[in-house]
């Protein structure tokens, strides 16, 4: 089995606690909690995110500043 790196470990957590992982990633995903404490960290971070902000109403954010992240995440590059 291929080790997985922080970096594909922080692009899947999402996908994780959507319970949207094939069952092969998954156990990656698992086996790399177990021995990174960072990511192990930033999991429980964005679990207790998620806990707290629950579900946004969509009519949260202003047109704006719909806009604006909207305009962002379609020109973000790696």
């Amino acid at each position: 089995m291929i080790r997985m790196k922080c970096e594909e470990f922080v692009e899947l957590v999402t996908a994780f606690l959507d319970g949207a992982l094939d069952p092969a990633t998954e156990a990656r995903f698992v086996e790399h909690i177990a021995a990174c404490d960072g990511c192990d960290r930033y999991l429980d971070q964005i679990r207790q995110t998620v806990q707290e902000l629950g579900e946004l109403p969509p009519d949260s954010l202003s047109d704006e500043a719909q806009d604006r992240l909207l305009t962002a995440f379609r020109t973000w590059q790696r």
